[in-house]
C-alpha cells in the first residue's frame, strides 16, 4: 500500500549540528588540520578598541575558504550557501540561529583591514609552515610555472599608454592602486628589458594584453612554486601576463620562501620561459641547481655560420673565426652590456674583405657576435641537459600543471573577479591555500599530533 507523508508541526526538536556533518566530509577533515586561532591576534591592531563589536575576522576567513574550496566565486551567493548548508555553518562555527554576514562586509574588509594586514597571504603561509614543520612537504626539489588567468577587463576599454589614464581623483580603485604601485615596482633582473605596453586597460591597468587561443585579452599570470614530491604549493605570486614577468615572479617567491621559512631549494625545475641567462645566474648564485632548458637563439642565423663555429678566447676576451681572425669587444662593457645583458664582439672590415667563406658567414662588411654576460652559467646548465637527473626533473615539472588544472576546472577560477594586481594576488593566494588544505588532509594524520603556527 502506498504511504502518505503526514505533516506534523512539532513544538520542540532535538538537533545537534555536530551530528549532521559526516565523519568523512571534506570540511571536517580540513577542520582537523586547520588552525585559525592566530587571526584575531594578527588583526588586533586593525580594529578600534571602542564602538560596537564587528564581524569576527575568523568567520569571514572561513567563509572565503569555503568559497574557494567549493568553487563559489560570488560573495552574495556564498552568504546564501552558508546560510542554508549545515556543513558550512558547522565549519564557520555558526549555530542554527547564527547570523551570516552581509556580502558587502567582505568587500569592505578585503579592500581595508585584510589587505592592509596581508591576512590572506598569512593564511596561505601558515599552511606552508605547517607542512614544512611536520615534514610532509620539502624544498629539496621544486618546480615553478605560470598560467594565464583572464582579468575582469573588457578588451575594447583601453588607452594607448599610461599617460592617457584618468587622474587619481577621477579614477577607479584599480587605477589608483596601479598608479600608486608604479613608483614601488621592484627592479628588473639585470639584462631583462620590458617594452612599454601597447594598450592599457581603463578598467584594470595592471593586467597585460595577452593572446591565448588566438584571442587577445587582458590577463594576469598565476605563478606558483610547488614541492614536486608532495604537490604542496610553497609559493604563489600574481603578475601581469607577460613573458618577462615570469622569472621576476619566481624570484619573489623564492625570496619569500627563504625569508619567511628559512628554506632554500636544492633543485629548481621549470620550462624554457625561465631559461634566460640573468635568471639562471640568479638561481645558481644562491646555491640552487637549475634544471631548466636554456633559451638559445644562437642558431637563428638564417642558414649562415652560428656561434658554435667561432671559438671564444677567454684570456684575450675575443672570438676567433674559422679563418683565425679575431672578433674583439666593442662598446662599454659596464654600461650598455649591463642593460642588454650581452657583450658585442665584431671583426674588422679588412679581415672580412676577401675572406673565402664570407658568403657563408655574413652579408655585411663585418661579422658581429653577442655574448651573454652569464654565458658561463648557461654553459653549465646546458651541460646538465644530457643527464638523467635533468630528464627526471622535466617530468616532475609537469606536476605544477595539476595545480592550475584543479584551480581552473575543479574550482572554477577561469576568470578573476577582483581587479588590480593586489586583487589578483589575493585570489591566487586563497586558491593556493584551498589546494594546500585539501592536500594536507591526505598528508597529515587525522588523529596524530599537529603542528600549530601563529602569525609572525
Amino acid at each position: 500500500m502506498m504511504g502518505w507523508q503526514i505533516e506534523h508541526a512539532s513544538l520542540f526538536y532535538e538537533f545537534n549540528l555536530e551530528d549532521r556533518v559526516p565523519a568523512g566530509h571534506l570540511l571536517r577533515r580540513i577542520d582537523e588540520v586547520l588552525d585559525l586561532s592566530f587571526v584575531r591576534r594578527h588583526m588586533a591592531s586593525h580594529y578600534s578598541v571602542t564602538g560596537r563589536p564587528s564581524i569576527d575576522p575568523e568567520l569571514m576567513v572561513r567563509m572565503l575558504l569555503i568559497g574557494y574550496l567549493f568553487g563559489i566565486r560570488s560573495e552574495r551567493r556564498l552568504c546564501e550557501e552558508v546560510d542554508l548548508n549545515l556543513a558550512y555553518r558547522w565549519f564557520c562555527r555558526l549555530d542554527l540561529a547564527g547570523k551570516v554576514p552581509d556580502h558587502s562586509t567582505f568587500t569592505k574588509n578585503r579592500h581595508g583591514r585584510f589587505r592592509e594586514s596581508d591576512l590572506m597571504r598569512t593564511v596561505f603561509e601558515m599552511t606552508v609552515e605547517q607542512c614544512l614543520a611536520a615534514g610532509t612537504a620539502s624544498t629539496t626539489h621544486v618546480a615553478v610555472d605560470g598560467s594565464h588567468m583572464r582579468a575582469s577587463a573588457a578588451q575594447d576599454r583601453c588607452v594607448a599608454s599610461v599617460t592617457d589614464l584618468p587622474s587619481a581623483d577621477r579614477a577607479s580603485r584599480a587605477v589608483r592602486e596601479y598608479l600608486s604601485d608604479l613608483d614601488q615596482a621592484s627592479p628588473d633582473l639585470e639584462g631583462v628589458r620590458r617594452s612599454a605596453a601597447k594598450r592599457v586597460s581603463l578598467t584594470d591597468p595592471a593586467a597585460a594584453l595577452s593572446r591565448k587561443h588566438g584571442k587577445a585579452r587582458f590577463a594576469y599570470g598565476m605563478n606558483a612554486l610547488i614541492d614536486t614530491g608532495s604537490g604542496m604549493v610553497l609559493g604563489v605570486q600574481a603578475a601581469p601576463e607577460r613573458f618577462a614577468d615570469e622569472p621576476e615572479a619566481a624570484r619573489r617567491m623564492l625570496e619569500r620562501l627563504r625569508v619567511r621559512h628559512d628554506a632554500v631549494p636544492q633543485v629548481l625545475t621549470a620550462d624554457k620561459a625561465y631559461g634566460s641567462g640573468p635568471f639562471l645566474a640568479w638561481i645558481e648564485e644562491r646555491g640552487i641547481e637549475a634544471h631548466v632548458p636554456v633559451i638559445d637563439r644562437t642558431h637563428q642565423t638564417a642558414g649562415r655560420m652560428t656561434h658554435a663555429d667561432f671559438g671564444y678566447d677567454k684570456e684575450g676576451d675575443q672570438y676567433l673565426c674559422p679563418q683565425g681572425k679575431p672578433l674583439r669587444r666593442v662598446g662599454d662593457a659596464s654600461g650598455e652590456a649591463r642593460r642588454s645583458g650581452t657583450t658585442a664582439y665584431r671583426s674588422r672590415a679588412s679581415d672580412c674583405k676577401g675572406c673565402p667563406i664570407k658568403a657563408r658567414c655574413t652579408t655585411s662588411s663585418t661579422r658581429a657576435i653577442s655574448r651573454s654576460l652569464h654565458q658561463d652559467v648557461r654553459v653549465t646548465v646546458q651541460a646538465r641537459q644530457a643527464t638523467e637527473a635533468f630528464e627526471r626533473s622535466l617530468r616532475l615539472r609537469k606536476r605544477v600543471e595539476r595545480l592550475f588544472a584543479c584551480v581552473k576546472h575543479n574550482d572554477g577560477l577561469h576568470r578573476l573577479r577582483l581587479r588590480s594586481l593586489r586583487g589578483a594576488d589575493e585570489q591566487f593566494v586563497l586558491a593556493a591555500a584551498a589546494q594546500n588544505l585539501k592536500r594536507m588532509t591526505k598528508l597529515l594524520p587525522a588523529d596524530g599530533p599537529r603542528t600549530r603556527t601563529a602569525a609572525a
